[in-house]
């Protein structure tokens, strides 16, 4: 079981949610299951062919998952999976 961290900014689409609780042995197997009952925070996480978007940054245990195996990131040891949106302004 791996717990998944949403901003303030995710919640609304994940049901007001912060913190969820998923049993999932790979970082796409989280998505798959946020898609499952969060279709509109899918569509935040990942673009039309299924990749990562590119300005989300989606840490596993602290580690950006990118400097890993990507979506393919194992999580069997993993305690905790961090989504952070990148945000602009100026």
């Amino acid at each position: 079981m791996v717990r998944v961290l949403l901003p303030a900014m995710l919640r609304p689409l994940a049901g007001g949610e912060g913190t969820l609780d998923i049993d999932a042995p790979t970082l796409d197997a989280v998505l798959d299951s946020l898609g499952a009952g969060f279709p509109a925070l899918e569509r935040r996480l990942r673009d039309e062919t299924g990749a990562l978007r590119r300005y989300v940054n989606f840490y596993v245990d602290g580690e950006e998952c990118r400097r890993l195996d990507g979506a393919k990131t194992s999580l069997a040891e993993a305690k905790e999976v961090q989504i952070i949106p990148s945000v602009a302004g100026g």
